[in-house]
């Protein structure tokens, strides 16, 4: 098994534990330099995350309930400065519930988009839950994996959210028939063809449950979902391996909202343990956009400017991107 440091042109540890970071700086600490959550400067990091940088930027604005925007346009009517999106921005920045205010917007969020019938999370809702009929895929996983990461795993609520994702998530590929009732009635996330964003963003969520907590259902959901996205060898049209579903796949870019791209799909099996040929080519990939420094860039700038606060410069090396290349290269290269 190769080092996944021979593999990169530079050493980048000091670039990415810059202080102009704290998010990157704690990740790094973290993820590639394996240090503890108690390691010292790891919690000096991570308190420091809510401080500055664009998680400061985006808490400034919270209205007292949580939200940001009016209440109701949580998802649709204010895309991306809406409550969804900031608590998957702030999730991907390393934010926590030690922070009162990451706190109040799960709660918000909680309270305004969970179906209290099944679970599961909808873009329409208000105080008495989401909406049973407006509930998808991609919006569960994006939720329940913030949620993990803000701390609350144990949440009765959130443990709902992963139930959701084992009972109803499918991987259909094409099947003949497409399934019929509720959740499956919206089309544009089910049909034939499981949507593979909606895919992703479950496994996304599981994948962040430590393995020692995954149940039975859990540990199932995992392999079909890693089946699915090997069997399309990440980016690849199943049916037709010469073909790519969609070539924006193959650029990279933080932060990622609904959309996906070949490094997160990568990065996530990797973080599952899968190592298997049918991702070499993406894996190879990943190692071959790294530039003469070998850093990597930030491909999709297009969300910059409807965020809150911009994630890092545009058009530059992305210590972003770099920093969850090197995390994937890292996990799929360890013994």
């Amino acid at each position: 098994m190769k080092n996944f440091k021979s593999l990169l042109k530079k050493d980048l540890i000091d670039w990415l534990l810059e202080p102009d970071n704290p998010s990157v700086r704690y990740f790094t600490l973290r993820d590639i330099l394996g240090r503890p959550e108690t390691d010292p400067e790891v919690k000096k990091a991570r308190e420091g995350i809510t401080k500055a940088g664009p998680a400061q930027k985006i808490l400034k604005n919270q209205k007292p309930e949580g939200n940001w925007g009016p209440p109701e346009n949580f998802y649709v009517g204010a895309k991306y400065k809406g409550t969804v999106w900031n608590i998957i921005y702030l999730a991907s920045l390393g934010a926590d519930k030690k922070d009162a205010r990451v706190k109040k917007a799960a709660e918000f969020i909680l309270k305004y988009s969970q179906d209290r019938e099944s679970g599961g999370f909808a873009y329409r809702g208000g105080k008495n839950g989401g909406q049973h009929c407006a509930v998808i895929p991609c919006l569960t996983g994006n939720m329940v994996w913030s949620l993990i990461r803000f701390g609350f795993l144990g949440d009765r609520r959130v443990q709902r959210g992963i139930r959701w994702i084992t009972e109803y998530q499918r991987f259909d590929d094409g099947v003949e028939k497409a399934p019929k009732g509720w959740p499956y009635e919206q089309e544009h996330c089910w049909g034939r063809h499981t949507c593979h964003m909606g895919a992703v963003k479950a496994l996304k969520a599981l994948a962040e449950i430590p393995a020692e907590k995954r149940n039975a259902g859990v540990r199932r959901t995992i392999e079909e979902g890693a089946e699915y996205l090997l069997k399309h060898h990440i980016f690849r049209q199943s049916h037709n391996l010469k073909k790519i579903v969609k070539p924006f796949w193959l650029r990279f870019s933080f932060p990622l909202m609904w959309n996906i791209d070949c490094l997160e799909m990568t990065g996530i099996l990797a973080k599952l343990g899968f190592r298997d040929k049918r991702m070499d080519e993406a894996v190879d990939l990943i190692i071959s956009k790294q530039d003469e420094n070998g850093r990597w860039d930030n491909e999709n700038t297009y969300l910059s400017d409807r965020l809150r606060a911009k994630p890092e410069p545009d058009r530059r090396p992305s210590k972003w991107v770099t920093l969850n290349a090197l995390k994937a290269l890292e996990e799929f290269y360890s013994e």
